[in-house]
């Protein structure tokens, strides 16, 4: 087995593990499958962390972790579909960051990783033994790779700096609220 017979199988092995994963979590999101909640209960969720419109945030979620997770298992629209896949990822790991690196506590090890991955595989390519590669890799061309991280990564840093800022609102409210109150049992007890 030659050098490239290998980098192609291990990019094969590579785009089915984590194209897989991300599959089966953009399906969760989106049907329900796997234990998921589907997207209304994805969209509450999404609702709950910040992510506004929940519903809206779970559909492009949802796809984003399904549909790159399918192309990337596939092959095919690699550059779109890993970083449409690391988009996701990056969403994610900003939620789970207040609980640091390591999964077991709920932090962002697990999104980090997948991203990781999916972006390399954007920048790699899939190899030989794909879609890609047997399409003459028409939806494949070196100029996608930067434009697609590149609107991606915009896109990204849009989603998660507004949710990062109505979390601080909402923190700030609370914490307002918390001193009026504060002041009204003070004024009861004089």
């Amino acid at each position: 087995m030659s050098a490239y017979d290998r980098r192609d199988l291990g990019l094969l092995l590579l785009r089915l593990g984590a194209g897989g994963v991300l599959f089966a979590h953009g399906t969760q999101k989106l049907f329900g499958w796997f234990g998921g909640h589907g997207i209304e209960g994805t969209g509450q969720f999404m609702e709950s962390i910040g992510y506004k419109p929940g519903k809206a945030s779970a559909t492009a979620s949802g796809l984003a972790e399904a549909g790159g997770g399918t192309l990337l298992a596939l092959g095919l629209a690699t550059p779109a579909a890993g970083a449409a896949a690391a988009g996701a990822m990056a969403g994610a790991a900003a939620v789970h960051a207040p609980n640091g690196f390591f999964n077991q506590e709920g932090g962002y090890e697990h999104a980090a990783t997948l991203g990781l991955a999916a972006a390399c595989l954007a920048i790699t390519g899939p190899g030989r033994l794909s879609l890609d590669h047997a399409l003459g890799h028409v939806v494949d061309r070196g100029w996608m790779v930067p434009t697609a991280l590149a609107a991606t990564a915009a896109t990204t840093a849009v989603v998660i700096g507004t949710r990062n800022k109505r979390l601080d609102e909402a923190r700030t409210d609370r914490e307002e609220q918390a001193g009026a109150l504060e002041d009204q049992e003070a004024l009861f007890e004089e």
